[in-house]
């Protein structure tokens, strides 16, 4: 595995200068996968998943598991896109404000929705406890941050609802609190949500992966789909690598830009995220800096989230700029991040990041995942940014899915509309991040 650190130059001046490697954090310390099938791409299986993903990687294991002969083809490399190249956090609550979601959908749907979160973090906690994944796990729990006095009382009448209708377990902390937490003086309340895990998920990733081909699967990298056609007996798969069929066929792509795809990307916006990862500090420092060492996120819509790794880094993340990710764009909204964690942490003015790479996240309009079956093809994707926990939890559903049990996706009577103008090139994403910025600053 080709290692991108942190690296020292000398400037002109003579003093010493770093420079940021470009891979994911995840991707770089996480161990190779060492099982891809070898030779062409060829024969005849129950299923065919699309995808080497946490999506793909889950339903293939559960697949597996369950009798099927499956085959996983991922165009690159096994957790290469989203599921490598995320902030790591793996949370119950749902993307929404679980108030906002019981007015607009009615609180039965609004619980249900809140407990397939749930579900979700504990799905991936059996994982890992059956399958006896090394990955730094942690339950610490997230806590949510105020970063505006009127944030405040909207944050108290959720909690209360969250509280009363779906998870007694969670709690608001005043500016005194969150300050004994969080070494920052911007933030002016919290919501304390304690069942959110933490894990390594580069780490996970290729546990799962490793898991899968222990049960049974077939997992085939650099083998990009180039077409599908529908015969008898279920599909003929056209790869790079050759050609295979299978009575079933999973797409699990989530916003991957490679392949005929385009039915599923004209529904999601492939909005960049982006993250830095400092060079690792004395252990004391960072307890210091977050005693509890949760997840965290801020309620700007714009927001920011971090999280200390298991070698005492401090990872911090956010859309610091609405455009696609590429190694410009990687750079300058590394620049914006730097800033915004030192304004966040004056105390880590001097602390220079190690690692800086961005990602696409698959966000629908509504910011909720979408799974079901469209022209026979079964499909899970959309998990907007909430993609670590649920994307392998619907790898499970989906085993179960197609095995005749449609009632187990808690999606499935959600509609999928494509995005008005949406049909191809996301152009509209300057226009969306100038809306959010204002949105942000007038609330």
């Amino acid at each position: 595995m080709t290692t991108r650190r942190a690296s020292r130059s000398h400037s002109p001046s003579g003093i010493k200068e770093y420079t940021m490697g470009s891979e994911s954090y995840w991707l770089d310390s996480a161990p190779a996968f060492t099982s891809a099938q070898r030779g062409a791409v060829e024969g005849q299986v129950d299923v065919v998943v699309v995808g080497g993903g946490l999506t793909g990687l889950s339903a293939a294991r559960a697949l597996a598991m369950k009798g099927a002969s499956v085959v996983v083809l991922e165009a690159a490399q096994v957790i290469g896109e989203a599921s490598g190249r995320n902030g790591g956090q793996c949370n119950t609550g749902i993307a929404q404000d679980f108030g906002a979601m019981a007015a607009s959908r009615g609180v039965d749907q609004a619980r249900a929705f809140y407990q397939a979160y749930a579900d979700a973090v504990t799905s991936v906690q059996q994982i890992i406890e059956q399958e006896q994944i090394a990955c730094d796990f942690s339950r610490n729990g997230k806590l949510k941050l105020a970063a505006k006095p009127q944030h405040v009382a909207g944050m108290e009448k959720t909690c209360e609802l969250i509280r009363r209708e779906v998870d007694a377990d969670v709690a608001m902390l005043s500016r005194e609190e969150v300050r004994s937490e969080v070494q920052s003086d911007q933030f002016h309340a919290g919501l304390l949500q304690r069942h959110g895990i933490q894990m390594h998920v580069g780490k996970f990733g290729v546990g799962l992966a490793e898991a899968a081909v222990r049960h049974g699967a077939v997992i085939y990298e650099n083998a990009a789909v180039t077409g599908w056609q529908k015969q008898a007996d279920g599909y003929r798969v056209d790869t790079a690598r050759g050609q295979i069929r299978a009575r079933q066929l999973l797409m699990a792509t989530g916003a991957s830009q490679v392949g005929p795809l385009n039915w599923y990307r004209r529904r999601m916006a492939p909005v960049g995220s982006f993250i830095i990862v400092t060079e690792p500090m004395a252990a004391e420092r960072l307890q210091a800096l977050l005693p509890m060492q949760r997840s965290y996120v801020t309620s700007r819509i714009i927001g920011n989230y971090f999280r200390i790794t298991g070698d005492n880094r401090l990872l911090f993340g956010g859309r610091a700029r609405f455009a696609m990710s590429n190694p410009r764009s990687d750079a300058l909204s590394g620049e914006v991040l730097k800033k915004a964690m030192t304004e966040m942490f004056p105390q880590l003015a001097g602390v220079r990041p190690a690692y800086c790479w961005g990602g696409l996240v698959d966000m629908t309009a509504d910011r909720l995942p979408r799974a079901g079956e469209h022209e026979g093809i079964y499909y899970s994707m959309g998990y907007s940014g909430h993609g670590v926990q649920m994307s392998t939890h619907m790898g499970l559903v989906m085993a179960e899915v197609m095995g005749g049990n449609a009632a187990a996706n808690p999606w499935r009577e959600l509609s999928w509309p494509a995005i008005p103008g949406h049909f191809g090139k996301p152009w509209f994403l300057p226009l969306v991040g100038a809306y959010y910025r204002l949105q942000d600053h007038l609330h």
